[in-house]
């Protein structure tokens, strides 16, 4: 069979197009040449984060791997079969540990064996999920649907040296459809604000900002933690702030990280008020989660969800995992919100 071409400026057109796409090979064994990499991107081609990704994918699957270098424009990607086992991975600089878990986890949850692994690279850092976001929201989200997953942040690593460390353990799981269509009654709102080499009152400030914007929520009080990670705990300075509200059906939650020139006030206040939005709308997903939920639905056969916004990485993701899977996508408006089905596809 010929390789699935893939154009990897369709739609969204970055990184999370060619994680799918390669964590899609593996779990399909279908072999794959992805063409025009982050074509629109400055600079285009395959960043360090990745490489990194792609090969921690290929570790898993005695995959073949052609076009792994840096700014590379094309990649071919022929997977063989999958295994357990554990592995290390060094993404080599501050990109993303989340990132590589994001190509990783859907492989790994269909292995058929316990399978784990250690990534050394950021924690917390700009444009990908706050390791406590994936924790607290995105790992809860695929235990609902039969995800057995374990994540220990070993240490926090920033822009711009990583050094971080996670761990993360997998026993064999089968997914199975779920629907997200309505949270349920609100449970309770939770937090964590932390630094890590600045004055805690970074993060008492980026909290205290948070809980103004939550104060309108009905229910219980907000509970934000605000921690300063110790040293031997943390490579570098850094800082984030991740809310996550706990429903009868569902996790939402919303993130942003620590940045020079940016208040405390300011992040910790648009963090509260995404997820108040969130909560108000009766949304079922967070937007984020409405991105990185879609192909654990392919994979499980089918499901569901209700979000505020449907973000064109999530509308690049249903056009990719289509692709690959006995599965298409059913959007449709619900009111103020956008309703997303994962229908099976007969045989043909």
């Amino acid at each position: 069979m010929l390789p699935l071409e893939i154009d990897g400026a369709h739609g969204e057109g970055g990184g999370q197009l060619l994680r799918t796409a390669v964590a899609l090979a593996a779990v399909t064994g279908r072999e794959i040449l992805v063409q025009n990499i982050r074509a629109r991107r400055k600079p285009p081609g395959l960043a360090p984060q990745h490489l990194a990704a792609v090969r921690a994918v290929a570790s898993l699957c005695h995959a073949r791997a052609e076009g792994l270098e840096a700014r590379s424009p094309a990649l071919h990607f022929a997977p063989h079969a999958l295994r357990g086992g554990s592995h290390r991975v060094d993404v080599g600089t501050a990109g993303s540990i989340t990132l590589v878990l994001q190509a990783m986890l859907p492989v790994m949850l269909v292995a058929g064996r316990p399978v784990s692994a250690l990534i050394r690279g950021g924690t917390d850092v700009r444009k990908a999920p706050a390791a406590d976001y994936f924790a607290h929201v995105l790992l809860p989200l695929l235990a609902r649907i039969g995800g057995r997953i374990e994540l220990t942040v070993v240490k926090r690593g920033y822009y711009p040296a990583g050094g971080g460390e996670a761990r993360i353990a997998v026993e064999p799981s089968v997914l199975r459809p779920v629907a997200f269509d309505q949270p349920g009654s609100l449970i309770a709102i939770e937090g964590r604000a932390h630094v890590a080499r600045l004055p805690v009152t970074i993060a008492d400030r980026m909290r205290d900002a948070a809980l103004g914007a939550l104060s309108g929520v009905p229910g219980a009080a907000p509970h934000i933690e605000s921690i300063a990670i110790s040293d031997e705990l943390a490579a570098g300075q850094g800082g984030a702030v991740v809310v996550w509200a706990k429903t009868e059906c569902s996790v939402l939650g919303a993130s942003a990280v620590a940045e020079r020139g940016v208040w405390a006030e300011t992040l910790g206040s648009a963090v509260g008020a995404e997820l108040a939005a969130d909560v108000a709308s009766g949304a079922g997903l967070d937007m984020h989660a409405a991105d990185q939920l879609l192909v654990y639905l392919g994979l499980a056969g089918g499901g569901s969800y209700t979000t505020r916004t449907l973000t064109t990485h999530a509308r690049t993701a249903m056009w990719l995992i289509e692709s690959f899977l006995p599965i298409r996508f059913i959007v449709r408006e619900a009111g103020a919100l956008m309703h997303v089905a994962a229908v099976p596809t007969p045989p043909v």
